[in-house]
């Protein structure tokens, strides 16, 4: 059978493989100038592979749609994912978080064990050709893939695999063609929205005073003004930016905000809180027994220059802001109100959530080929005999750690299979 895939990301790679030992003839078609581009820069160019959860909690990872990848899930592991690098001479290590990397911390040489696999499979690889459209016709059985028109050629096939990726970073060729292509044969495109991805806020100035400050061990949560309610909490790493927050917890908090109901009117009236909880290891009273210690030590000095061992020095001048105690003020005339001030900004910093970051910046594709129309045990189109899909172009997305790539190879395989 003749194959064409569409997309040489994760997704597409993996489809062509699965495919090509599946004995058949493939085709792998990629616009820009070489293959995995997006996973280069992926775990901030050293590629978190997987996660090393077990797979029965990695639809728990995925707040896009999880239960549809139940079966890709079942039929291609984290495990497999592992085995088919370690058979190309690339070996693995965990990390904190459950989050798997190359030994090598380098995210090319993962790219490295797919392109050497599919070169071992005689895949024909053609980069620098943008697919314009998918070939089909009627038969007795409705629609059927025919091929695929490039901006070079016509190239015919009786099976074709769409792992175009989604929207985010385009600059790597995720902009959002196979959005366009399965639309024009006749699939629903969902909402496209950004998700994991950066959040602005309201109080710019206070963060940017903060800009580049990365704070590892915190606890946030996400709260609905209106109701009273978390909507997402998480404990982990953070950082600061010019126009608001971003790091891991942060990314991971926007997947889900995203899919909040009336979340634009929410934002828009200033009703989404981000409290950050900056010592969260201490109890109230732990904490203030930590303050009262570190005052008595310093009692002959400025509050301005009595919060060193406390916090990180760029942290200092916006907390004694926010509790408006004044700097100069010796420490042994703080009182015990300002002190109960001060304890409360530490384990209640708050900022006002006023929207996301562009889908250009976000890691990932919220929104695509609505779930219903792909069949979940093959990734076959319901609408189209012979068309497949793959990877982020469909409308599943999950956190960070490695249940994204997971998703695409997992996809991947199992169109390939069919």
């Amino acid at each position: 059978m003749n194959v064409i895939v569409i997309g040489g990301g994760p997704a597409g790679m993996m489809s062509a493989i699965t495919s090509a030992e599946n004995g058949n003839k493939v085709t792998l078609i990629e616009k820009m100038p070489s293959l995995g581009k997006k996973l280069l820069i992926t775990g901030k160019g050293r590629c978190n592979i997987t996660s090393s959860l077990e797979m029965s909690d990695f639809i728990k990872n995925v707040p896009g749609n999880g239960m549809f990848l139940y079966s890709s899930f079942e039929q291609y592991t984290n495990q497999d994912i592992i085995q088919f690098l370690k058979k190309q001479g690339l070996s693995v290590k965990e990390e904190r978080g459950n989050r798997v990397f190359p030994v090598t911390d380098k995210a090319q040489d993962v790219l490295n064990c797919f392109i050497k696999r599919l070169k071992e499979l005689n895949v024909h690889i053609l980069t620098g050709e943008k697919v314009e459209k998918i070939i089909t016709e009627e038969n007795e059985n409705g629609k059927v893939v025919k091929g695929v028109k490039t901006s070079k050629q016509t190239v015919f096939a009786d099976k074709v695999i769409l792992a175009t990726g989604g929207k985010s970073y385009p600059t790597t060729g995720s902009t959002g063609d196979g959005y366009k292509i399965a639309k024009s044969l006749g699939h629903t495109i969902t909402n496209i929205r950004p998700s994991l991805v950066p959040l602005e806020v309201f109080e710019k100035e206070k963060c940017k005073e903060l800009q580049g400050l990365s704070l590892k061990n915190v606890a946030i949560q996400f709260i609905d003004k209106v109701k009273n309610k978390i909507i997402y909490q998480d404990f982990g790493e953070m950082l600061f930016t010019h126009f608001g927050v971003s790091g891991p917890i942060i990314l991971s908090g926007s997947a889900h905000l995203i899919r909040y109901k009336n979340i634009d009117e929410l934002l828009k009236n200033r009703n989404i809180i981000l409290h950050i909880d900056l010592k969260p290891a201490l109890s109230s009273e732990k904490l203030d027994d930590r303050i009262l210690r570190d005052f008595s030590e310093e009692k002959n000095k400025q509050f301005k220059n009595s919060l060193d061992k406390l916090l990180p020095q760029k942290l200092i001048n916006t907390i004694i802001n926010e509790t408006g105690i004044n700097p100069t003020k010796q420490i042994n005339t703080v009182t015990k109100n300002e002190r109960m001030k001060l304890l409360q900004i530490l384990k209640n910093f708050e900022v006002t959530v006023k929207g996301f970051r562009p889908i250009e910046e976000a890691i990932i594709t919220s929104g695509g080929i609505t779930i219903k129309e792909i069949n979940p045990k093959t990734m076959e189109s319901k609408l189209v005999n012979g068309l497949y899909f793959a990877g982020e172009i469909i409308d599943v997305d999950a956190y960070t750690g490695g249940f994204n790539l997971q998703i695409a190879y997992s996809t991947g395989h199992v169109a390939g299979i069919g």
